[in-house]
């Protein structure tokens, strides 16, 4: 099976990043606005008991953390992916970088770059249109995230939570 390791945002800020995915992001119904921390990978049910045992010390070992969302950017010309950047904060880097070792999965296709995809697969010319009017706005959200998530793929391609796992180092 395919899982996944996530942090879902706030309510407030899904809905604002979803007022712009209905339109330009065709996982718009696969997935809620989410911030990758680890990337989709395979494991079966005997390494599924390790994984989320690792996940609970990660989730031990971490503190929760505010979230700053102030601007838009793009992967561009690697994608035409546009995102809501998120600010990379020592205590999110750190869980990154945390996830990335011991006994999980550890291959990263890129560097973390952390963020809320809210448009892909756009053409060149919708790319321009979109990316540049959404540039100039400013966003300026902050909460505090105190739990990450280990999601898994249905059958069907939609991502749901098989387990929630909260930060609690004091």
């Amino acid at each position: 099976m395919k899982y996944g390791v996530v942090i879902f945002p706030s309510k407030k800020l899904q809905d604002e990043a979803n007022s712009f995915r209905k339109r330009y992001d065709p996982h718009y119904a696969l997935i809620p606005p989410h911030i990758t921390l680890k990337e989709p990978f395979d494991a079966d049910d005997k390494q599924l008991d390790d994984i989320i045992q690792e996940l609970q010390d990660a989730a031990k070992e971490s503190k929760p953390f505010q979230l700053q969302v102030k601007k838009v950017s793009s992967f561009t010309p690697v994608t035409n992916t546009i995102y809501l950047k998120v600010e990379p904060v020592d205590e999110l880097v750190k869980l990154n970088d945390r996830l990335h070792s011991g006994n999980l999965p550890s291959e990263q296709t890129y560097s973390f770059v952390p963020h809320i995809t809210i448009a892909q697969k756009l053409s060149n010319d919708e790319f321009s249109d979109v990316f540049g009017s959404l540039r100039i706005q400013e966003f300026n959200m902050n909460e505090t995230i105190d739990r990450f998530q280990l999601v898994y793929q249905l059958e069907n391609g939609t991502w749901t939570v098989y387990d929630t796992f909260r930060l609690d180092k004091e």
